[in-house]
């Protein structure tokens, strides 16, 4: 299925706004979802139960939505979550189960689980191996989940030409093509993490984040008109003014500065113009 360029640029919205909230890599969350769908929120899996923009397994879905939802507006999943003796995530009741699992397609919320689970691997790949993590890193706890990845990179330090698929059999069943070669010669560690390195580095490119900051002013000059008027900013204001003022305030809204820092001026009191134009573009991006 081809993402239409209204759909792109809103996923891309979401995408920016998780990674000013969270403080996590926009370029890996961006790289992470056109890797794992192509930016189809739609997406779906045909070998296991991931579904939406950043392919997210029932159980792992649930997980993240327990543990972060409250803080970004999903008390209600949040709260309808359970977990079983044996650790599995369980709805009672079976529309809200389906409601919070569709909650994969929504770009906001998968955008901002996403980036909440890198952050949460990220701190416990760390520990583990005693190094500095990168986004491939990172992506395999996405792709293996945390123990598998924790396996997966503490293997490869160790050994990195051992098979992949005799360490991880159910993965290798699910996923044929990663963990083996066209001819059927079964990769190595390191020859795995390394096409994910390449593909995300293929998927993120060197202008990526112009792209998408074009396709957000594009977005954001969408805002502009409202029920058949349009703004007109003043004083060389203009749609790039209105973003950087939002990107701003999302930044601060989401908590993510220090105790006791002063708010800058500009973002206390924006021109008129800049903050009607920000609500509007923020709005939009809400009311899909």
């Amino acid at each position: 299925m081809t993402v239409n360029p209204i759909s792109a640029s809103r996923v891309q919205s979401a995408i920016a706004l998780a990674s000013s909230k969270t403080g996590v890599d926009f370029d890996y969350l961006l790289g992470q979802a056109k890797l794992e769908s192509g930016l189809n929120t739609n997406a779906r899996a045909g070998t296991s139960s991931a579904s939406g923009l950043y392919q997210f397994v029932e159980q792992s879905w649930l997980a993240v939505v327990k543990k972060h939802g409250a803080e970004h507006g999903m008390a209600w999943a949040a709260d309808s979550i359970g977990q079983s003796a044996g650790g599995r995530y369980t709805v009672g009741d079976s529309a809200t189960r389906s409601a919070i699992l569709n909650l994969r397609n929504d770009p906001t919320a998968a955008s901002m689980m996403a980036a909440e689970h890198a952050s949460d691997n990220k701190d416990v790949l760390e520990d583990a191996l005693g190094r500095s993590t990168n986004g491939t890193d990172l992506y395999m706890a996405h792709f293996l989940g945390i123990g598998g990845a924790k396996k997966f990179l503490s293997a490869m330090q160790s050994n990195p030409g051992a098979t992949a698929a005799s360490l991880f059999p159910q993965a290798a069943g699910a996923n044929r093509s990663i963990f083996y070669a066209s001819n059927g010669q079964p990769r190595t560690l390191s020859a795995i993490y390394q096409r994910f390195a390449d593909k995300l580095g293929a998927a993120n490119g060197s202008d990526s984040v112009s792209e998408t900051r074009r396709a957000n002013l594009a977005f954001a000059a969408q805002a502009l008109d409202v029920d058949g008027s349009t703004v007109v900013t003043g004083n060389n204001e203009s749609a790039e003014d209105a973003l950087a003022w939002a990107t701003q305030a999302m930044t601060r809204m989401g908590g993510r500065f220090s105790a006791g820092a002063a708010m800058p001026n500009s973002l206390l009191r924006p021109s008129p113009n800049n903050a009607r134009l920000a609500y509007m573009m923020l709005a939009s991006m809400g009311g899909r």
